[in-house]
């Protein structure tokens, strides 16, 4: 996922896909995060979503099939250097270990989404950075930079056992447990001999633009404001990891959410939802919301109890 940089109080202009079922989805979406949401007509809502509808159920006639068996072409020679720097990322190898997993260059209006809006604002954002007339050079590290960005982060210490990170970006999580021996920490001087360090590692994804090949078909599953950004500029294929899902299985290992829950939804659809209905005016709506900040709590505990001796 993207690092958009939301700032508590600001407001950002969002596109929102709306005409796809369900219906409340769209209606919670407005009231609960659109600035004056709460103040909308819910029926005038429901009718403006009724008639993306009817406008997405002829697509499903005129597309049918749009979505079926997407060019993957190779990465050019030039650019070989760039994708051999990829593979050797430490953080691309321990990512990407349980499903094949390449790099192509993919037509961006083939390319299945699953993520409802898009921060336009942030948008902007990468647009600025990556300048008006970039190279192809500059494109592929847009899209797969092995500098992985790592927006700012505050730490409370809010209770002896307790600890609350907060960072502007939404792909900050918890990332896993793990434990390490005495000889991992070079700088920490402990009271005692030290057995072992559980960690709580938190973090963020390695933030490569990825899709899933799966059914003969792409699905973009990270990277979706960089594949807007690129789109809006008029550049219509970018380079691409690609995670290549032979069985179903599969797909609840590498992503979870609507994509491995309701898969027919994207695998099977005569039209699924694609990156070029956020630019389609009936598909689109636009509507400002307050920026946000990602939270996290961590909170643990220990419990110490003296048992018969083996």
């Amino acid at each position: 996922m993207d690092h958009p940089q939301a700032q508590q109080g600001k407001v950002d202009e969002h596109v929102f896909l709306i005409g796809r079922p369900p219906l409340g989805e769209f209606l919670a979406f407005i009231t609960t995060q659109a600035v004056g949401g709460n103040a909308i007509s819910q029926g005038m809502l429901a009718a403006e979503w009724r008639k993306a509808n009817d406008h997405l159920r002829k697509l499903e006639i005129d597309e049918a099939g749009w979505a079926d068996n997407p060019e993957i072409k190779a990465v050019p020679g030039a650019q070989e250097p760039l994708a051999k720097e990829v593979h050797a990322d430490p953080m691309f190898q321990r990512s990407f270990q349980v499903v094949p997993t390449d790099i192509g260059i993919v037509q961006l209006d083939r390319l299945i989404v699953f993520q409802k809006s898009i921060n336009l604002k942030y948008v902007q954002s990468l647009q600025a950075g990556l300048g008006r007339k970039p190279s192809e050079d500059d494109i592929f590290r847009f899209c797969l930079s092995v500098k992985h960005p790592h927006p700012p982060v505050r730490v409370v210490q809010t209770n002896l056992n307790s600890f609350t990170f907060i960072s502007p970006s939404n792909d900050f999580r918890f990332v896993e447990p793990r434990l390490w021996g005495s000889t991992d920490f070079v700088n920490y001087v402990p009271y005692g001999p030290v057995t072992g360090v559980l960690g709580l590692v938190l973090g963020y994804g390695s933030n490569f633009v990825t899709a899933l090949q799966a059914e003969n078909r792409l699905v973009l599953i990270n990277g979706s404001h960089r594949a807007y950004a690129l789109r809006e500029m008029g550049i219509t294929q970018i380079p691409c990891l690609i995670q290549h899902i032979s069985r179903r299985e599969e797909l609840e290992v590498v992503i979870s959410g609507e994509v491995s829950q309701k898969p027919d939804l994207f695998l099977k659809a005569a039209r699924p939802p694609l990156l070029k209905d956020y630019f389609d005016p009936e598909l689109r709506k636009q509507v400002q919301v307050a920026g946000k900040d990602r939270m996290v709590k961590i909170t643990f505990g220990v419990e110490t109890t003296d048992i018969p001796a083996t």
